[in-house]
């Protein structure tokens, strides 16, 4: 599997678990059961809107991410680069429309597009963040000088970009954790969206989950405080080897409200299930952050097996699926100046 398929299978997964688990995410698996029987959804619903297939902030900010990727010339400006992306970004979610070019941010051809100007429940973190003074990352395993007590998922759901675009797995969890820390400060944000973005780059490099995962463990070892983020991988990692896979079982990783709970669920369902359908269903299936699991669950299936593995009855109706597509191209171009 060449690299370009990785990379767009990597995005549009996300894309596609970020619409399965938007409709239900603030359900309780007993009202999912209800609404839908004991396997709960089995395809996309609909939302309040009445609509499926929508992605939400957790895409839209993935591709900010990639855009700000893109648009970095060297590994070093590559943090204000994804900063002011995120800019853009905020602006979505700020206006109904895009507003006119009068601020340094407001560039490019990402924010033109009318359809990311709607609010799909964006993380507090992720807003408050984006309107205080960022004057650069701490070092990792320290607090960083934005909402330093905050560590929501929004760090990691959209970080599977610094994976696909920075090729060394180490360096890909530098700068995941560095523009963590744009938003959230606290150390576990920081070092699980690292983590994230390690796994990625070793999927892309061929290495299987199982291999990747135990890699980025001992990665992260090697930085402070890492002990939360580890001890949640290492529970995802210990629970699929055993169990019977239930959303029960998923649950017992927590509400994936939190960064390291987050990649743990999408670990954990990414490595439990053979079946790619089974896993992704699997991961928006439960009382926690649908969107959010299903989203960093459907970036490592895409990644490991390209983008022809999900149905495509999931990848045709999919929001913003063309943008997805272009913006996988021009990330892939993005690999020749970063490390």
């Amino acid at each position: 599997m060449d690299v370009r398929d990785r990379v767009r299978g990597c995005l549009l997964g996300g894309a596609i678990g970020d619409a399965l688990g938007a409709p239900i995410e603030f359900q309780s698996l007993r009202e999912i059961r209800k609404n839908w029987g004991n396997d709960g959804i089995s395809a996309y619903v609909t939302d309040w809107r009445g609509k499926t297939g929508l992605i939400t902030d957790d895409t839209q900010m993935t591709l900010f991410t990639v855009e700000g990727l893109t648009r970095a010339e060297t590994a070093d400006d590559a943090v204000e680069s994804v900063r002011q992306a995120y800019q853009r970004w905020l602006d979505t979610q700020d206006h109904p429309a895009p507003p006119p070019p009068d601020r340094p941010h407001r560039t490019g051809r990402l924010r033109e597009e009318g359809w990311l100007y709607s609010r799909r429940a964006p993380g507090n973190a992720c807003l408050s963040g984006l309107h205080r003074h960022f004057p650069g990352p701490a070092p990792l395993g320290e607090p960083g000088p934005v909402n330093p007590d905050s560590k929501g998922c929004g760090t990691v759901m959209r970080s599977a970009p610094f994976g696909l675009a920075v090729r060394d797995p180490r360096a890909a969890f530098e700068l995941s954790a560095a523009c963590a820390q744009i938003t959230h400060g606290h150390p576990t944000g920081s070092l699980a969206a690292g983590a994230f973005a390690a796994i990625v780059a070793l999927l892309v490099a061929g290495k299987p989950l199982t291999h990747a995962v135990q890699d980025t463990l001992d990665l992260l070892a090697t930085y402070p405080r890492h002990e939360e983020t580890a001890g949640a991988l290492r529970a995802a990692d210990e629970l699929a080897r055993g169990g019977e896979h239930t959303p029960e079982a998923v649950e017992s990783l927590g509400g994936a409200w939190v960064a390291e709970e987050a990649l743990a669920i999408g670990v954990y369902c990414a490595l439990v299930e053979p079946s790619v359908e089974r896993a992704m269903l699997l991961s928006v299936n439960h009382s926690g952050d649908s969107d959010s699991t299903g989203s960093v669950c459907g970036n490592l299936l895409g990644a490991a097996h390209g983008a022809a593995v999900f149905p495509a009855e999931w990848s045709r109706p999919l929001e913003g699926r063309e943008t997805i597509e272009r913006l996988a191209d021009e990330l892939l171009a993005a690999r020749d100046h970063l490390p």
